[in-house]
């Protein structure tokens, strides 16, 4: 028994409490599919219109063409022409898998502009209920936050509680990139945060990029705050079970593919971003070198091996996270199966000390971000392994001039 585990009578009864409450909450409440209703909202309507759209009498590519040909398709153009095309379909731009990196963040710059006008209007609406205009304020300064200067907006979708994605650093030309793969209760409005910034997928992002540049100065790295899926609301039934996770993998996937250039990909996926980068992972391409885990509630597999990826699993778990003490096991669609701290899942298992809790893991100063900072430069011969994992550097080699004593 790991100093990971728990006593096997505890960790039955803490399932068996676990389903009780889950089939209370069926019983009270009835299950209830999530449908998506085909509604027009901005990012379809600004597709739809790039999808009738003519460039010099010529019909513009189908905007679910493969990345290569976008890529083609827009190198083809002036700058002109690409700047013309930003402004006049910002949102389908902005989302665009296969546009350059740079003409994404101006056509989001545009989107958010247009989007920040919607809001303001909203705000003085007196059809609207006071909470109505208190939340298309705070929406309001969210947009403008985001369009400060020197900030790159890889993605944004306006619709619900909205998508976003923000990189940190040059992508074009990263040796290495890291994409930040968050959890529950992320939107745009908890994108960013004042209070407790590490806990929120900029400060995440942010911490993990200065880490990154401290570990290895030579190394050009470029970290992604990637909240372009829609993750659930709560400690509910949708975070219990996948149906969230497997649409964001395939996002995940459609991004990871579109990246620019040939540099390794290193994942970091925190509490239910784990589930979705456990669904994501067998479809992934062989650039990502690393899949990392932190507070995960399980990658809906029994082993690592049955991720069916050439990526290095890692995983890590502070010793105060309450998500110890969920149940590791999947019944009926509900729960994400293993625990990937365990010594039977299979993965390279680190030490998260000074993590503090289940959402302190890019703390600057802890032994969790300096890990995931080793990994994301690909210094692997430096992680810290957790206590009782001998075998977590097995078979590893640094490929980052980084590393402490």
């Amino acid at each position: 028994m790991t100093s990971f585990e728990t006593p096997p009578q505890l960790s039955v009864g803490r399932a068996l409490l676990a389903l009780a409450v889950v089939f209370v909450m069926l019983a009270t409440t009835g299950w209830t599919a999530l449908r998506s209703h085909r509604v027009e909202t901005p990012l379809r309507a600004s597709v739809s219109s790039w999808q009738h759209g003519r460039l010099h009498g010529h019909h513009l590519p189908d905007p679910d063409a493969s990345p290569a040909r976008l890529a083609h398709f827009f190198a083809s153009l002036t700058a002109r022409e690409r700047a013309h095309l930003a402004r006049r379909y910002s949102l389908a731009v902005g989302n665009m898998n296969g546009a350059p990196v740079r003409l994404r963040y101006r056509a989001n710059r545009h989107a958010l502009a247009e989007q920040r006008r919607v809001e303001l209007k909203r705000m003085h609406d007196s059809r609207l209920s006071p909470a109505g205009q208190q939340e298309a304020g705070r929406r309001m300064h969210r947009y403008e936050a985001l369009m400060s200067d020197g900030r790159q907006i890889l993605a944004f979708d306006p619709a619900g509680s909205g998508r976003v994605a923000e990189v940190f650093g040059d992508l074009g030309r990263a040796q290495r990139v890291s994409v930040v793969v968050p959890g529950v209760d992320t939107d745009l409005l908890t994108f960013q945060r004042t209070n407790r910034p590490y806990r929120a997928p900029v400060g995440m992002a942010e911490s993990l990029y200065a880490a990154e540049r401290a570990t290895s100065p030579a190394t050009r790295t470029a970290v992604i705050a990637w909240a372009d899926y829609t993750a659930p609301a709560g400690l509910g039934i949708e975070s219990a079970t996948a149906m969230r996770a497997q649409d964001g993998a395939v996002r995940l996937n459609a991004l990871v593919r579109a990246l620019p250039g040939r540099a390794p990909v290193s994942l970091f996926c925190h509490s239910y971003g784990s589930v979705l980068c456990g669904i994501a992972a067998h479809r992934l391409p062989r650039r990502v070198a690393d899949i990392a885990v932190a507070a995960s509630p399980g990658m809906r597999v029994e082993k690592a091996s049955h991720l069916h990826t050439s990526a290095q699993v890692w995983a890590m778990r502070d010793a105060t996270d309450w998500i110890r003490d969920v149940p590791y096991l999947e019944v009926g669609g509900l729960g994400h199966g293993a625990d990937p701290v365990s010594a039977g899942f299979g993965a390279r298992v680190l030490s998260a000390r000074g993590a503090k809790g289940h959402a302190g893991y890019f703390e600057p100063g802890t032994q969790s971000l300096r890990n995931f900072a080793d990994i994301g430069v690909g210094a692997y011969r430096s992680v810290r392994c957790a206590p009782d994992d001998g075998g977590c550097r097995a078979g590893l080699s640094g490929t980052a001039a980084a590393g402490r004593a």
